[in-house]
């Protein structure tokens, strides 16, 4: 009985020290994939993804990929031209398998969604295809420190931007160069282009075998409280158009650039995406270039 009762004071005291961990690690949203929409009760729905990309067993920096399968588009998009969005990024896991987009910024640091917050990943840059063949000109990091911006909220997801710190610097070249954020807010009737290598079709999941491009427009803010009444803010702006162009689940964080600068990253949308009245949201980035500039100041 002794021996009883020290071994359950130990599993006790294991447990207790367990949920103190636990509670010291960043609190993360939960990650959605097309089948499981965000928020019980409405269509609104992340573009991260959990599931159904492949993965090979590359090692870093040398082999790596992913085997996502085969499409021409994304929701409407086309492939986007070799090296024109060198500032785009994807984070990884499990080792090589692609659940979000990012932008490139500065050499050391991303941006992406906070509803893309994980305890591990790797952030891959100067990535064109997704096939499990190496790459040329493409960069491999470990993210060393994630910092969502203080006000997100989940599962509204306003203010859904968070800067990562990599491992090291990247190296500029004709496949990686960041993108200077824009300071203006975006006008309606602008035109933009969205990219990443989330799904092309929705509900059913299919994935591009290459970097997909999508031209899209920014919508007024009535037409976006419209078309999502009680869930849009500032920190917000919608963008599509009535032929159902829209990014999907796979391209959450992923680059809104509007006029040679990153406006916007992707958010979330209607489920299932492309439809015509419901376009894609994305994070208002004009609102956060202060706090932007700070954060990476701070922790240089």
């Amino acid at each position: 009985m002794a021996a009883a009762g020290s071994a359950w004071t130990w599993m006790v005291g294991a447990l207790v020290a367990a949920l103190i961990l636990g509670v010291t690690e960043p609190v993360l949203a939960k990650d959605v994939s097309c089948d499981h929409p965000s928020t019980a009760g409405r269509s609104r729905s992340s573009r991260d993804l959990e599931s159904g990309a492949g993965e090979d067993g590359g090692a870093d920096g040398e082999t790596d990929g992913d085997s996502e399968g085969s499409s021409s588009r994304i929701v409407n998009g086309t492939d986007c031209e070799l090296h024109s969005e060198p500032w785009q990024g994807e984070l990884l896991q499990r080792p090589s398998q692609l659940y979000c987009g990012a932008v490139l910024v500065r050499p050391q640091w991303v941006l992406t969604a906070a509803h893309c917050r994980k305890p591990f990943f790797r952030v891959r840059l100067g990535r064109y295809s997704q096939s499990s063949n190496y790459e040329y000109g493409q960069q491999l990091f470990r993210g060393i420190k994630s910092i969502p911006y203080p006000g997100y909220t989940y599962p509204g997801h306003s203010n859904d931007l968070m800067l990562i710190k990599l491992d090291k610097k990247a190296r500029i070249t004709r496949a990686v160069r960041p993108i200077s954020i824009s300071s203006h807010c975006p006008s309606p009737g602008s035109s933009c282009l969205v990219s990443g290598w989330g799904t092309t079709s929705s509900p059913q999941v299919n994935f591009p075998s290459v970097l997909q491009c999508l031209n899209i427009t920014v919508l007024s803010d009535d037409r976006c409280r419209k078309a999502y009444p009680r869930q849009i803010d500032a920190s917000m702006f919608c963008a599509g158009d009535k032929k159902g162009r829209d990014s999907c689940q796979g391209d959450s964080g992923g680059p809104v650039v509007c006029n040679s600068t990153l406006q916007g990253l992707v958010s979330w949308g209607d489920f299932p995406c492309g439809q015509p009245n419901k376009p894609g949201v994305y994070t208002n980035l004009c609102r956060f270039t202060r706090w932007i500039e700070n954060t990476i100041n701070a922790n240089s």
